[in-house]
């Protein structure tokens, strides 16, 4: 499973941020209402910046910033103790230092930090025995039944929907345009046509629903 010990699975930064807008993409078709969501892409964070957010609502948060010099993840377990930021972004580049120093990044906090370079690919800082980076990254690792599984669990309990297509949830990892057939392969149904149409435009996803 990925983690700051095992980060080999994870893809380059171009490779990552199309599953970051993936998962921002299946997470919108699959909550209408944002305070549900768990991933959320931002492509217009900053100039030349855009951000994915991972939040479970109990305190959990992981926010992974786009650059053109790569990518740089910050993840936060709530209820662990905080390890010394200066060591876990040992040797980070000067790009990255306003994200992870400023806000929102200190507010929320950091329990662990990895970020890729082209030059350098994944790397990260001085590394604790046990920061559970896994209970954040395992969804980063390109497998679209790892999102079906999760989200049949989270969308689908307690409730009469149907299982969400993995082959579908593969054509969204792979940027391929969302139609109306696919939207209603991962729901049953879709109540706001339009705001899903926002949706997708904040995140810079290609869709077609005519």
């Amino acid at each position: 499973m990925i983690s700051t010990q095992n980060y080999d699975a994870l893809p380059d930064a171009n490779s990552l941020k199309r599953l970051a807008k993936a998962l921002a993409v299946l997470d919108a078709v699959n909550s209408p209402d944002l305070e549900f969501r768990y991933y959320t892409f931002n492509a217009e964070w900053s100039e030349d910046e855009q951000v994915l957010e991972m939040s479970d609502g109990e305190g959990d948060q992981m926010l992974v910033l786009f650059r053109p010099e790569g990518c740089v993840i910050n993840g936060y377990l709530d209820g662990l103790e905080q390890p010394d930021k200066s060591q876990v972004t040992r040797g980070l580049p000067a790009a990255f230092d306003d994200f992870m120093f400023g806000e929102p990044v200190s507010s929320i906090g950091t329990s662990f930090c990895l970020w890729y370079t082209p030059g350098q690919g994944w790397q990260t800082g001085v590394v604790g025995d046990d920061d559970s980076s896994e209970e954040l990254l395992y969804m980063l690792d390109g497998n679209p039944e790892t999102y079906a599984d999760w989200a049949d669990e989270y969308y689908g309990d307690e409730t009469e929907r149907s299982p969400i297509d993995a082959d579908t949830v593969a054509q969204v990892y792979r940027g391929e345009t969302l139609t109306k057939a696919m939207v209603l392969r991962i729901v049953d149904e879709v109540e706001d046509w339009a705001q899903l149409e926002t949706d997708l435009q904040a995140i810079g996803y290609p869709y077609d629903f005519s």
